[in-house]
């Protein structure tokens, strides 16, 4: 029957019957269950994934429904591993198959943003001028106006805008505020390039171009771990997942793998089948604690001592009572053990560890011409000293002698680990001892704060006709760890039982770890990599580094590593997993990201630094740097704030600057052709005159700050930005809930570098501009808003360390709305500034300032002493006292045309990476006929890079790990520097060029570069450090080789030159801020940890229907049983947090998984939704990072000194929180902060 007459009662058929008439055959219409058919028809599959900044890099499907996105599924054809190796499939989370609801959501940014106040503002101004430079000009030249539209950041107030008009806004500010103050007041951040690069690229190519600053992420994430510099030269390199199978003993140290590895856990699951032991070590019962074989629960922040006495245990029975031939034949090729250091004497004849010796400190200088001052020597078998192959000074200047080979002068010499049976004489040699230092919240166990350990040593004569003693770094490390070696020490322990430094009865202590457990794991992890040659692996999360002496923490467990030879071995070694950090095509995306194609170099800055001193953090600092000295340092060479070590380091080169100077730097050059010298030579003058100065020295003149910052790819105002409330009052001008006294008004240390100004600046940023698809926290605090394309909906690529492919994000439908790929957003600015500048900047010369490069000559700075120009010790030289100063020549009205063109310089100068070059220029002349050429205009003949799909296929032409022809020139480049012959790890791939559209039909596994230290293999698995024990390329360090003693003055000075347990510091955060009114509920000081969460990747998804399904639904804080009761708190309750730093508010989840003592909020929790109003601060309650405030380390800032250098996201000062307490207590009243409970909220503050 039709389908009308199936809906009248009185119309029926009759149908037949069966059984008996039981059973009746119907005719009714069926359409209903086409709904179902429906339900999981598509039109198309698109291969995409998650720029997330997650390290599962997990390929998906996404299924498109009538140019819609449906859903997302798994996909399960990456390349097949070798036969003994699991697949890597399945890969994917809950997290990620729920991303697809971000699209269509009410969260989801539709069309452009703008405050209201703002441009009503602008509106106003551009009636009144025709130029919009000169409209901007207006309004920043009124003080009322730009108050108005800054004290309501954060208060809502945005009203639809059009892409046009805010291109036009965006790039009239750019213009006025270069023109007026500067490039370097322009800054930008964006995180995690390997997520999303092309799209990272977009905003830092535009950046770059202008003269920008592009702030660092790695450090200011607290990922990078400084251990890995210091000990490897190397900002972060680790083993791919998969060899987690190769491993025969893993403790997983502080990293929740199943919850924040979840698509690699399997790995770690199924090579207990192959009957490897796993050990957790976490503070409270996590899940890897459920998965593993045994669960270790330190105290919190007391890693360093845990992995100390592990390591006296390894070094007493595996180096001194039963010695592993393997272990000593390992410490003594590929680390700095047999080099030798010179000891300084003390008053009392006690001796004190010093520098390394250098070839340069012997008479004849063994012969070494080129650099013997960087040239480090050790005693060989046969008792003579030689300078071995592979140290700094064999890298710069001189070829084929930087490699592992064990010569020295040409001829095969052993080297000798210990002077023991050479030596002279036997003396006291002084180390300094905090695990006594005494903290309310930590144990400690008191000795003598220096420790007089008996040593063999050698004299020796030197050039300048004086005699040293000195000693080996191995027999400095063994008297370190309290090694009993018959020298009749009374320090040192003859058995585990004693508790001293650093035995296990001493661990146990201060960890609160049965010695027992010590010993029995300590003893398994050595034994197994005796057995198996290294075969044992740590693996290691980002919250130990989180802690202010993460490099403590880390070298404690690197040197187990070190001592068991287990770096470099397939299934063994340092797994530190934090952040998508690995961008595997690196060398392909520098020339993209920074413009290096058109000027050199880029102005680059790290964060940490940066918002330390712009968010006006320092100027609440309650730490000194004499709480951090060594007892053997002299207290009077190390005087001030810690802001002040920030300064003396970038006026010697060491950290970059942002702002640089205090003036205009393109203002220089005219000033320098009135004085009739170059641009540089006059920058040295007037700064040496004082005419010219360091922006970082005068913070608060109202000229040195940062004016313009531009955010895409981040939430830095609702995950990554320590300080919060720090950032809302100084960078913003809007209202903030800091709870400290300022320096001025308390009686801490005032800075000597820096000038003080009573009144601080507030609202530095006149223009705060952020890319997001979402609705995010930091779009709440921002001017504009532009919305971009999401992971869906445009084209990209994404690569991780955790596996060795490369994947396509994929535009599978059109941006939704008005949004945009990120890389068209940066294009339409760059298109318009390009109009808008005309008249106002044209082809300019700007003065950029550049540190002293890790992997670059100046990396040998000053070989010795510390010199500063500014007292007179030296003299001011660019590039070794100082930083190199370097004239870039920019076209401001050819910004768009070089921001879609390929540049000469990769024609002119090659391309390159960590240290070595090759020329490049086949690789362009394919890019001009693939994405074809400029037809006119400045960048005529030029390879095109119109669109991110162009951008795309310029990374992987350029990058050796994607073109194998690229690869073979690299491994050439670097066998000239080594001697040796490495093309054979690239040559059978040299004709595979890998493009966009082969990794769109599969994952694509990279090539093997000398950009890494591992091999992408058939036969074995990634793994960091395999190329420099196989292939002999040595460490990029000092010696060459895997540096243990950091012999820099300021690492000697702060006690760090060796790894020693150092307890968290006291932040001071809990006893001295203002009196917060009690409200009828006891109060306690808590630890304040904030790990990665199970719900969200950083702040995304946080907010994801589907995640607040799974979850609580809002912010929640973990406390302890023990500390819930004696707090009254009961499960589900509204707590509140706070110190000094500001409050936020949450939900108490009450478990016995949390010790007491220590309270856990996961990170990124986004303050957007169920957030009631705090009772101390009288405003909504903040995120987990507003009860925090960065405190940056002196030795985190040195520069110019081999591995001790600076890069962009490679070494620099670190922004730690683990520290921090806060109060804890139950809050009376909720309130929502509507119009009756705002008052109600503000009447109990007051």
């Amino acid at each position: 029957m039709s389908k009308l007459l199936d809906r009248f009662r009185y119309f029926k058929q009759k149908g037949d019957t069966f059984a008996d008439g039981h059973g009746q055959v119907m005719h009714t219409n069926r359409d209903w269950e086409d709904s179902y058919r429906q339900r999981w028809q598509f039109d198309k599959i698109v291969r995409s994934t998650h720029g997330v900044n997650c390290t599962g890099s997990c390929s998906w499907k996404i299924y498109v429904k009538n140019g819609l996105v449906t859903w997302e599924t798994q996909q399960t054809d990456y390349p097949r591993t070798r036969p003994d190796l699991p697949n890597h499939e399945p890969r994917g989370c809950p997290r990620g198959a729920s991303y697809s609801w971000y699209l269509y959501s009410a969260n989801r940014l539709k069309y452009p943003l703008v405050r209201k106040r703002l441009i009503a503002l602008w509106r106003e101004a551009l009636s009144r001028h025709s130029d919009p430079v000169l409209a901007w000009e207006s309004i920043m030249n009124d003080p009322q106006k730009c108050q108005s539209y800054k004290q309501v950041r954060g208060h809502g107030g945005f009203i639809r805008s059009n892409w046009k008009e805010l291109n036009q806004l965006i790039a009239a500010a750019n213009v006025w505020t270069i023109k007026t103050y500067g490039p370097d007041r322009v800054a930008g951040f964006s995180p995690i390039p390997a997520m999303s690069m092309v799209s990272y690229a977009a905003g830092t190519r535009y950046l770059s171009l202008l003269g920008g600053t592009c702030l660092s992420f790695y450090d200011w994430y607290c990922d990078l771990p400084p251990a890995s510099p210091m000990t490897w030269g190397e900002q972060t390199d680790v083993p791919e997942s998969a060899d987690w199978y190769n491993s025969a003993y893993i403790i997983a140290w502080g990293s929740n793998v199943p919850q924040t590895r979840t698509p690699d856990a399997h790995f770690f699951t199924e090579v207990r089948y192959k009957g490897t032991k796993t050990i957790a070590i976490t503070p409270d019962y996590s899940e890897v604690a459920k998965l593993c074989d045994q669960w270790l629960a330190p105290k919190q922040g007391t890693d360093s001592a845990l992995a100390m006495a592990m390591g006296h245990v390894i070094l007493k029975e595996f180096h001194l009572d039963n010695p592993s031939d393997y272990f000593l034949n390992y410490c003594r090729r590929y680390t700095d053990m047999p080099m030798l250091v010179l000891l300084d004497e003390r008053a009392d004849g006690s001796y004190v560890p010093g520098r390394m010796m250098r070839a340069s400190d012997l008479v004849d200088g063994l012969g070494e011409a080129n650099n013997p001052e960087w040239k480090t020597v050790a005693l060989n078998s046969t008792g003579e000293l030689v300078a071995p192959n592979g140290s700094i000074g064999f890298r710069w200047g001189e070829k084929g002698k930087w490699n592992l080979e064990p010569l020295a002068a040409g001829v095969e010499t052993e080297l000798s680990l210990s002077l023991l049976g050479q030596h002279d004489d036997v003396a006291g040699v002084a180390f300094p001892y905090f695990g006594g230092n005494e903290n309310p919240h930590f144990r400690s166990v008191r000795q003598e704060p220096v420790l007089v350990r008996q040593l063999p040593m050698k004299r020796l004569a030197l050039a300048d006709g004086s005699e040293r003693m000195v000693v080996s770094v191995y027999d400095l490390v063994l008297a370190n760890y309290g090694l009993d070696r018959g020298l009749d020490d009374s320090l040192s322990a003859s058995d585990y039982n004693e508790v001293k430094a650093y035995t296990p009865a001493w661990g146990e202590q201060i960890t609160g770890v049965p010695r027992r457990h010590i010993e029995t794991i300590a003893r398994e992890f050595a034994e197994t990599a005796h057995k198996t040659h290294g075969r044992s692996m740590i693996i290691l999360g980002a919250g130990v580094n989180h802690w202010y002496h993460m490099d403590m923490n880390y070298r404690g467990m690197i040197n187990m590593l070190v001592f068991c030879g287990c770096v470099g071995q397939t299934g063994g070694g340092w797994a530190h997993y934090v952040g998508q950090e690995k961008l595997r095509p690196q060398t392909g995306w520098l020339p993209l990201a920074f413009a290096l194609d058109w000027n050199r170099p880029p102005r680059q800055m790290n964060s940490t630094s940066f918002f330390y001193n712009h968010a006006s953090q320092w100027r609440y600092e309650k730490l000194t740097a004499q709480e951090l000295l060594s007892p053997l340092a002299d207290p009077a060479k190390f005087t001030g704030h810690l802001i002040d070590f920030n300064v003396r380091a970038e006026r010697m080169g060491w950290l970059p600057s942002a702002p640089q100077l205090n003036l205009n730097p393109l203002s220089v050059k005219a000033s320098a052709d009135k004085a009739g010298l170059s641009a540089a030579d006059y920058t040295v003058q007037a700064l040496k005159s004082g005419a010219i100065r360091f922006a970082c020295e005068q913070p608060d003149s109202g000229h040195n700050h940062p004016r313009n910052l531009f955010v895409w790819r981040s939430n830095l105002l609702g995950s990554s930005g320590k300080g919060h409330e720090y950032m809302l009052k100084y960078l913003l001008g809007t209202d903030s809930g800091i709870q400290g006294e300022a320096l001025g008004s308390s009686e801490g240390i005032k800075p000597e570098e820096v000038e003080w100004q009573s009144a601080a600046i507030e609202g530095k940023l006149d223009l705060l501009v952020t890319l997001d698809f979402r609705m995010s926290s930091t779009c709440l605090f921002s001017d504009i808003v532009l919305p971009t394309a999401t992971w869906y909906e445009k084209d990209d690529m994404n690569t991780s360390d955790m596996h060795p492919f490369i994947h396509p994000l994929s535009a599978a439908v059109d941006p939704a709305w008005e949004s945009k790929s990120d890389w068209e957003i940066y294009k339409g600015i760059a298109s318009v500034f390009s109009e808008v500048c005309v008249g106002h900047l044209g082809q300019e010369t700007d003065v950029v300032l550049h540190p002293l490069q890790h992997d670059s000559p100046a990396e040998l700075a000053q070989p010795f002493d510390i010199l500063d120009w500014r007292k007179g010790e030296c003299e001011l030289t660019p590039g070794k006292t100082a930083p190199n100063i370097v004239v870039v020549e920019r076209d401001y009205p050819a910004t768009y045309e070089r921001f879609t063109s390929l540049g000469p310089l990769l024609d002119k100068l090659g391309n390159g990476g960590k240290g070595i070059a090759w020329n490049t220029q086949d690789e362009v002349d394919f890019l001009g006929k693939l994405n074809y050429t400029k037809h006119d205009g400045p960048a005529k003949g030029r390879p095109r890079i119109d669109t991110a799909l162009d951008a795309s296929e310029v990374i992987l032409a350029l990058a050796p790990e994607t073109n194998g022809q690229v690869a073979v020139k690299a491994w050439q480049a670097l066998g000239e520097m080594t001697g040796r012959e490495h093309t054979h790890l690239a040559i059978n791939k040299e004709d595979e060029k890998i493009r966009f559209r082969d990794i769109q039909a599969q994952p694509r596994k990279i090539i093997s570069s000398p950009t890494w230290s591992g091999l992408e293999s058939e036969h074995v698995s990634y793994n960091a450090g395999y190329t420099n024990v196989h292939e002999l390329i040595p460490w990029r360090t000092l010696s060459g080789r895997q540096q243990l003693y950091q012999d820099h003055a300021w690492m000697r000075a702060f006690g760090e030159s060796l790894v020693a347990y150092r307890p968290p510091i006291d932040t001071r955060s809990v006893s001295e801020m203002r009196e917060i009114p009690p409200n009828g509920f006891p109060e306690k000081a808590l630890n304040f940890l904030t790990p990665h969460q199970k719900w969200g990747i950083h702040s995304t998804y946080s907010e994801n229907l589907l995640m607040l399904t799974l979850s609580r639904g809002g912010p929640i804080v973990w406390i302890s049983e023990t500390d819930a009761r004696e707090l009254g708190i009961e499960d589900n309750d509204w707590i509140e947090a706070f110190n000094a730093n500001g409050a936020l508010t949450a939900r108490a989840v009450v478990s016995q998984r949390v010790p007491s003592g220590m309270t856990m909020m996961y990170h990124a929790q986004e303050r957007i939704m169920n957030i009631p109003g705090s009772e101390v601060t009288g405003m909504r309650g903040g995120i987990h990072n507003s009860v925090t405030r960065v405190c940056p380390k002196p030795t985190h800032m040195i520069g110019g000194y081999a591995q001790l250098a600076y890069g962009f996201n490679y070494y620099g000062t670190v922004g730690s929180n683990r520290d921090e307490f806060i109060m804890i207590r139950k809050m009376k009243n909720i309130h929502w902060l509507d119009d009756e409970g705002r008052d109600q909220v503000q009447e109990a503050k007051k």
